[in-house]
């Protein structure tokens, strides 16, 4: 590891290496919004304690990453069962190192009320129906990926981007892709319950990837799905359009056109493990040219050390499989920030289990240390101060009667 405040499980030597080249430089911070109805399934996700509420989880936390604490919101941070949202965490960070944020819906219910660059996807459905996209949506989307990567890469010289995420039941469509591109992550995946539901996510996944595979006539997005065990390590793109969200498949093609020119950290952790195994089976299946030297995976140590879940082993599973270039295992890493001596209640509960990622939480902490050196104190305190300003903010305003959340 580097220090004790940021971990590196997997491949230390390019992780190290990794790091060092990118000490002292500003990245820039994106955050890729996507919707799955997957996350309309009754305990299927932490994320806001009702199947309504998810339906707004993302816009949320898109306006209060973009706007922080002072802004009058129209779509106010959803109530958790326990903990508080984690984009009170990369939005402390970045409003206190001034980090650029650039915003990407990639496909949701309504418009988030941010500015936000709209790619033109649609919210995905619930994966356990093997059709969760039309496959032509999912081609423009890895497009629009592509694209807007070759585009940010002039946004820094030198440097390196935040790639971050929020989808809402994203750790189950990420077991689905990583499930379909053959690596067993079953009962290894994470979640934002304080023990993973691992038997709820398997057996959704399942049934997709039965119906996709029994597929015959017309297929995914209108073409014939090969239904052999996973002739899809060569299809990728079908594999996304029938279990994954539209947050995966642009990530994926963000991070392999900016790799080619700039470093990426891809933020999170089960769905970026997907990520990487995606970006891996796309350049492989169509030839394209990428710097897997160049990408590592950053996530919190609640993800990397989750009992309930098993992410160092998947990382290395991710390696194992054929579709990584040289058996290469993606680098793991996680900041060991600690919640455990806050005065938050809320924030105490992340030592519990819950919440544990989200909005590149772990990402903008590890930035954090790279630009500015800072470590557990200094990360606490304007944690601790953001989370402060916006109960008070929203003490307030709930008080003013002429103050309306809608």
């Amino acid at each position: 590891m580097t220090n004790d405040f940021i971990r590196i499980y997997t491949q230390i030597e390019q992780a190290q290496e990794w790091t060092a080249k990118y000490r002292g430089c500003l990245p820039v911070f994106a955050c890729v919004l996507g919707f799955t109805e997957t996350s309309l399934i009754p305990g299927i996700s932490a994320a806001g304690c009702t199947p309504e509420d998810r339906k707004y989880t993302a816009c949320a936390d898109a306006e209060f990453l973009y706007y922080g604490w002072e802004h009058k919101p129209k779509y106010p941070l959803p109530p958790l069962a326990a903990g508080a949202s984690p984009v009170l965490i990369s939005r402390a960070v970045v409003e206190a190192l001034n980090i650029p944020v650039y915003i990407f819906n990639a496909g949701l219910p309504q418009p988030p009320a941010v500015p936000a660059i709209d790619l033109g996807g649609y919210p995905a459905r619930c994966l356990s129906q093997g059709a969760a996209m039309e496959l032509a949506t999912v081609h423009h989307l890895f497009k629009q990926g592509l694209v807007w990567g070759e585009r940010l890469s002039t946004k820094t010289q030198n440097g390196y981007f935040i790639l971050s995420e929020c989808v809402v039941g994203g750790t189950t469509t990420a077991l689905a892709i990583l499930t379909g591109l053959g690596i067993p992550a079953v009962g290894k995946v994470n979640s934002s319950h304080p023990v993973c539901n691992h038997e709820q996510k398997w057996a959704v996944v399942q049934a997709g990837l039965e119906r996709m595979r029994s597929a015959r006539v017309g297929g995914v997005g209108g073409e014939k799905t090969p239904s052999s065990s996973l002739s899809l390590l060569h299809h990728p793109l079908q594999l996304v359009a029938a279990v994954g969200d539209p947050m995966q498949i642009v990530v994926a093609g963000m991070a392999i056109a900016l790799s080619r020119s700039c470093g990426v950290l891809l933020a999170g952790g089960t769905q970026m493990l997907a990520v990487y195994a995606l970006m891996s089976a796309i350049a492989q299946a169509y030839a394209l040219s990428w710097r897997p030297e160049e990408v590592v995976i950053g996530t919190t140590r609640w993800v990397a050390e989750d009992p309930t879940g098993s992410t160092i082993e998947l990382a290395q599973l991710v390696g194992k499989s054929s579709i990584t270039p040289n058996g290469v295992t993606p680098p793991l890493l996680a900041t060991g920030l600690s919640f455990a001596d806050s005065c938050y209640l809320q924030l105490r509960a992340y030592e519990q289990g819950f919440v544990k990622e989200g909005v590149g939480a772990g990402g903008a902490c590890i930035a954090a240390y790279l630009t500015r050196g800072w470590l557990q104190h200094q990360l606490l305190e304007v944690i601790e101060a953001q989370l402060e300003k916006y109960q008070k903010n929203s003490e307030s305003k709930t008080q003013n009667p002429e103050y309306n959340q809608a």
